[in-house]
């Protein structure tokens, strides 16, 4: 199965939240109403310096991923 670099989720019991999952390394759920990230992975202390670097790009990645769901789901 190819899975998706990112899904979005959802949840009846959260209905005003946003949710999108990043799929590859590192993996995480972020809540796109407050930027609220829980990651899959269990870093080391010196990868959480790398990672707090891409941190930004990754929540940049994920927005503009939801924008564009969301402007296919309008032209249907």
């Amino acid at each position: 199965m190819n899975v998706p670099k990112f899904l979005l989720g959802d949840n009846t019991d959260c209905p005003n939240d946003i949710f999108v999952i990043h799929t590859e390394f590192p993996r995480f759920v972020i809540n796109l109403v407050d930027d609220e990230i829980v990651w899959f992975e269990n870093f080391q202390e010196a990868d959480k310096e790398e990672l707090t670097s891409e941190v930004a790009t990754l929540i940049a990645l994920a927005s503009d991923f939801y924008d564009r769901e969301m402007k296919r789901y309008e032209t249907q």
